[in-house]
This record gives structure tokens, C-alpha cells and sequence, in this order.
């Protein structure tokens, strides 16, 4: 076996979706072999901009082509996009000596992908949907391996590794971490907690749902922690802040496995890092997918739901009403709760991080023989 360091060019960006498992996977990578050089390619536009640096990585840049599925201005415009964003990513490729790309999927990685495949570089995927975007379906047919979250993806040769996440999240400990992390949100240490999100950009459906049922609290007895989003703030009917007892509303929580050890219950999108996460440590939830899109999130939370973990509302269904009838009284029966967190942690994978890595490091070995 050659001796030389691998060179790993990661591919991903745009949205924390993407961001989060390309970094837990070079974190893997930099922990099985610190010896392994990593570039992480990206846009200028994504939240990689400041993620990437801040987790010690260098970032080079290449231009962001949409992919259009109808037709547009874009759609006649994408042959040059694209044509630029390859010369980009191959002048990329060669500058770092890649011996293998990694890509997660987004904007950024059908321009790696063809590059790599120009260049003769082995490519491993990670698939985080139950329905694959089109950068990751296109790529998987260049592909040495394709790794996924999800069964059924369609992927040809997919294997089912799960969600590569943080391991402040992977490792948590739910009821060891509790006390302390109802102290730092700011949550009493006895009273049932409902933690609320809908993602670091919001949800409004949720947050006008929540809003309504908020007036409801006090008399079952309950708290609920409402995350609204960045710049997402929730008023009372009047324009007023709203205000409760047993009510806090912020706008967004850095530390999301905070956020799992201090809660009974989470509802939440159901996105492929949440329903994975959830898994993960074991946490009851109330799933509300996105009522637009190509229906993934649907499918990211099936097994979730089938196997008991979680329930499914949709999203014109999640009323102050349907609140006040389901979810407050789930919230006291711990007994229910119990049985919801044991049935989400049978479907729980803590190591994809590392399954993915070591599928990196031997595309990249036998690039090297």
C-alpha cells in the first residue's frame, strides 16, 4: 500500500443539508488518517462560506449552475455555466492532486463530478435524501461507490450507511446531558418540554401554528421552547411580543444536540439530518413535512413513522386544535414517550461518518497503486 498521503476533494455546499455530513465525513477522514490533504470546493454564495473555515478546512470556490426542470432563461443559459464550472473544478482537481472526490450532493457537485470523471478521479457519493436530487443522481453513474441514508433510493449500487453527523450529536447521551442542557436554553428541569423548529430559516406555518396554541400552555401544565428562525420573530395577534408562562421563544439554537437532551418531544420539517438525528439519539417527534418540493421529506421520515418513533401532520393539518388534542397530552404521557424513543433508536446509525471515510480512503488507495 502506497505510503503518500491521500489527496480528498470534497464537493457540497449551499445549505446546512449539505454542509453537515461533508464535514463530518473530513472529520472522519482527518481522525482515521490526520496525513490526508482536504479541499472542500463550494460557491460563494453558501453557507460553506463561513462553515468550511470554521471548521479548519480551506475552501476554493467555483461557479454555482443551477439546474433547471422546466424550461428558462436558466435552462439556455446552463451549456456554458456548466462548461465554465468544469474547467473551475477540473483547475481545481489538479491543483489539490486528487486522488479521490467526495460529494454530497447540491450545485456545486455535478461540475466535480464531470470533472472527475474527465480526469479518470474515483468519486464516492453520499446520498442524504429517500429521493436523490439530480447533482447525486446524475453522479452516481461515474461513481466507485455510492453511500446513502436511505433504502430505496434508486441509486444504482447504494449502500445503506446512514447519516454521517457530528459527533457531539452521534455520541449524545440524552438523559446524562438533560439537566445541563434545560439550564443553558433556559427550560425548567421538571416540566414537560416541547422544543419547536422549523429549521434555521424558519418555518411560517409552524410558527403561525404554534403562535395560536401558545395562550394554551399555561393550563396543561407544559413548556415549550419555540426556535422561529433567523430574523423569524412570533407576535400576538396585536403586534406585541409574545409572551406566556412557560413559553420562550429564540430565534436559533447553534448546538442542536442541546436541543435533543433537553427535550420530551420535537416538532420539526422532517429533513433527512432530523429524521436521522432523531434516530440517533432516541428522541420522540412530531414530523410536519414540507408541503411543496418532490415529496422527500414524506419519504425521509416512512420508516421513522412505521416503526413508531415519530407522527406524521400535515402541514395545512398542524393547528392550535391539533395541538391542543395530540400533542399536549402525548407531552404528559411518559410512558407513550418512552416507547416512541425506544422504537426511533432501533433505526438509529451512529457511525456513517466512518463507513463513508474508510469508502474514501480505498477509492483513493487504489488510485495510488
Amino acid at each position: 500500500m502506497s505510503t503518500t498521503p491521500l489527496s480528498v476533494v470534497l464537493a457540497g455546499g449551499g445549505t446546512a443539508g449539505h454542509i453537515s455530513p461533508l464535514l463530518a465525513i473530513a472529520n472522519a477522514l482527518a481522525e482515521q488518517d490526520p496525513s490526508i490533504r482536504q479541499v472542500v470546493v463550494g460557491t460563494a454564495s453558501g453557507m460553506e462560506t463561513r462553515l468550511v473555515p470554521a471548521a479548519g478546512y480551506p475552501l476554493e470556490t467555483i461557479d454555482r449552475v443551477p439546474m433547471p426542470r422546466r424550461p428558462s432563461i436558466d435552462l439556455v443559459k446552463l451549456p456554458v455555466r456548466l462548461v465554465r464550472a468544469v474547467r473551475q473544478a477540473l483547475a481545481v482537481l489538479d491543483r489539490a492532486g486528487a486522488d479521490v472526490v467526495v460529494g454530497v450532493g447540491g450545485y456545486v457537485s455535478t461540475p466535480l463530478y464531470l470533472a472527475a470523471w474527465r480526469r479518470g478521479i474515483p468519486v464516492v457519493i453520499h446520498e442524504a435524501n429517500a429521493r436523490p436530487g439530480l447533482a447525486n443522481r446524475l453522479g452516481s453513474r461515474v461513481a466507485t461507490s455510492v453511500a446513502v441514508a436511505f433504502k430505496g433510493t434508486g441509486l444504482p449500487r447504494a449502500q445503506v450507511v446512514g447519516m454521517p453527523m457530528r459527533r457531539s450529536i452521534s455520541t449524545l447521551n440524552r438523559a446524562e446531558a438533560r439537566t445541563a442542557a434545560r439550564a443553558a436554553l433556559g427550560l425548567n428541569s421538571s416540566q414537560p418540554a416541547l422544543i419547536v423548529t422549523g429549521g434555521s430559516s424558519g418555518a411560517a406555518s409552524i410558527n403561525r401554528a404554534v403562535a395560536a396554541a401558545v395562550p394554551l400552555l399555561a393550563a396543561e401544565g407544559i413548556q415549550l421552547l419555540h426556535i422561529t428562525g433567523g430574523g423569524k420573530r412570533v407576535s400576538s395577534a396585536d403586534g406585541q411580543p409574545l409572551q406566556a408562562e412557560g413559553y420562550r421563544q429564540i430565534e436559533y439554537v447553534e448546538n442542536m444536540e442541546a436541543v435533543y437532551a433537553a427535550a420530551d418531544l420535537l416538532l420539526a420539517r422532517a429533513g433527512a439530518a432530523t429524521v436521522c438525528e432523531l434516530c440517533a439519539v432516541g428522541l420522540p417527534a412530531v414530523l410536519v413535512p414540507l408541503p411543496h418540493g418532490n415529496g422527500e421529506q414524506r419519504r425521509n421520515a416512512a420508516d421513522l413513522i412505521t416503526a413508531g418513533g415519530a407522527l406524521m401532520v400535515e402541514d395545512a393539518s398542524l393547528t392550535a386544535d391539533w395541538l391542543a388534542a395530540t400533542v399536549f397530552p402525548l407531552l404528559k404521557n411518559q410512558a407513550a414517550l418512552a416507547s416512541m424513543a425506544a422504537a426511533s433508536a432501533t433505526l438509529g446509525v451512529r457511525d456513517a461518518d466512518v463507513k463513508v471515510a474508510r469508502l474514501v480512503v480505498a477509492a483513493g488507495r487504489e488510485t495510488q497503486k
